[in-house]
């Protein structure tokens, strides 16, 4: 008998507690690094945040010694200081703002309204960001049924209700702004939306018509069956259409991000200049704090020392705790510098890939890149470049562009060239956009017109481009 046997054998990667924070620090865009940084001054009381340096100061050696703190008589401060701020005073800062939420503008309105205390306390409840913009989209839709919603008023508020009476509650919140919040569905969203236009045209009354009564045959977009059942001419249904148009189906996600009052901005991670035929390439650190090892706890150490150099035990806890805290902030600032090493290292590597597309940001371009392509070289691991790349911004003269949309398939032309994917999407997205709208290109059609250009792409590749550029179906395209 033959006795086969196998040996598994498990190699497990464990990762210190260090090489974790290393690998969070790498992923944090900028925003989230200034808080990191500040959360960090706030447990370790050995590091402090310092004052931008001048030009000059720059200049100096940016190492720290924590080794040698109990030798020297003086430890200077340019030691215990990273530099993560270009030395370009003047580039261009990009600032985050928040502006209020749907949440708080709907309290607002109704602290306008005379209701009774207990309808308001239903009102601010029912339109509380945990059902009108704790969606998916925080688009503004009720997205629970009233009776689940009753139930959690009784056990989180103590308030005795029914669905019927949280009914005639949201009938108030449907008067409020924006039009169309705490509809249930698409249809009643476009429906509350028509109810607040001011006027009432014959194009209106059709489009109520329509979205009351014709709601599927509209969505799907069986026109020449619609003009028929409601006996109108093309130009009436043309016209009702455009009404229905006009109307937003989420009308919350103007407040969503904190944009009702505010425009919201995005603060990129590199801001890369191109002049005269040269790019110049930094971090943008405009807003991260500098820090620093506070000396006073270097200069309380020494003096806990004795002549013999030894510590006294009085002074050893002390002395201990205090010499842990600095070990902490000198592996935080070289943690700082290695992120900052790292993530240039990986953009200039980039830029350098994708030369002709910084010039002038023309996505066709675009050379087909994966992450290896960079991480090869680089030198680093393919995972590192993943954690760069994500959630991060590069600021051009062509506007900010997040770096993960850098990165794209390859794809072979009939002549052997390869081309980027966004290439092939460029073409399809000015086909469709030239198209004749009464009769929309199909994707086969789509697929024999890029294959006539020397494309060989399949039609189920199509599709799955035309998805990603977010275009619908032939069908779902086609206008009167």
């Amino acid at each position: 008998m033959a006795i086969n046997q196998k040996q598994v054998l498990s190699l497990q990667q464990k990762l210190s507690p260090q090489q974790i924070q290393m690998i969070k620090l790498l992923e944090l865009p900028t925003v989230q690094l200034e808080q990191r940084i500040k959360q960090e001054i706030e447990n370790n009381i050995v590091l402090e945040e310092e004052e931008r340096r001048t030009e000059d100061e720059e200049q100096q050696p940016q190492e720290i010694s924590v080794d040698e703190y109990l030798r020297e008589d003086e430890t200077p401060s340019y030691k215990s200081r990273i530099n993560n701020y270009s030395k370009d005073d003047k580039q261009r800062p990009v600032y985050l703002t928040e502006g209020r939420s749907l949440q708080e503008y709907l309290i607002e309105q109704l602290g306008y309204r005379n209701l009774p205390e207990r309808e308001q306390r239903l009102a601010v409840y029912l339109g509380g960001r945990r059902y009108l913009v704790d969606s998916p989209d925080e688009d503004g839709y009720l997205r629970r049924d009233l009776e689940s919603v009753a139930d959690d008023i009784a056990f989180t508020v103590g308030i005795e209700t029914t669905a019927a009476e949280l009914e005639r509650v949201l009938g108030v919140i449907h008067e409020l702004e924006p039009a169309g919040v705490g509809a249930r569905n698409l249809q009643e969203c476009l429906l509350l939306q028509m109810d607040q236009l001011p006027s009432d045209t014959p194009a209106r009354r059709l489009a109520r018509r329509i979205l009351t009564s014709y709601f599927d045959e509209f969505v799907k977009k069986h026109y020449e069956k619609l003009i028929a059942r409601l006996q109108v001419s093309e130009e009436e249904f043309r016209e009702a259409i455009a009404e229905i148009r006009h109307l937003s189906p989420k009308p919350g996600n103007l407040y969503a991000e904190g944009g009702t009052d505010t425009t919201p901005y995005i603060i990129p991670d590199f801001i890369l200049d191109y002049q005269d035929g040269h790019f110049q390439l930094s971090l943008n650190s405009y807003n991260v704090p500098e820090v620093r090892i506070n000396r006073r706890y270097v200069e309380m150490i020494r003096d806990m020392v004795g002549p013999d150099g030894k510590v006294r035990e009085k002074d050893r806890d002390a002395v201990q705790f205090v010499k842990s805290k600095i070990d902490s902030a000198k592996w935080f600032i070289s943690a700082i510098k290695q992120r900052h090493d790292t993530l240039m290292r990986t953009m200039q590597t980039i830029l350098d890939y994708q030369q002709e597309y910084f010039k002038d940001g023309d996505r066709s371009k675009l050379r087909p890149m994966i992450l290896k392509d960079i991480a090869d070289r680089t030198g680093l691991d393919v995972s590192t470049i993943s954690r760069v790349v994500n959630s991060k911004y590069v600021q051009t003269q062509f506007g900010i562009i997040l770096l993960k949309s850098l990165f794209s398939e390859a794809m072979q032309t009939e002549s052997g060239e390869e081309v980027s994917s966004y290439e092939i999407k460029h073409i399809l997205q000015e086909c469709i956009d030239e198209e004749d709208k009464r009769h929309p290109l199909t994707d086969e059609t789509l697929m024999d017109i890029l294959n006539a250009k020397g494309y060989r792409i399949a039609r189920r590749t199509v599709a799955k481009y035309r998805e990603m550029l977010g275009i619908p179906v032939a069908r779902l395209r086609k206008q009167i």
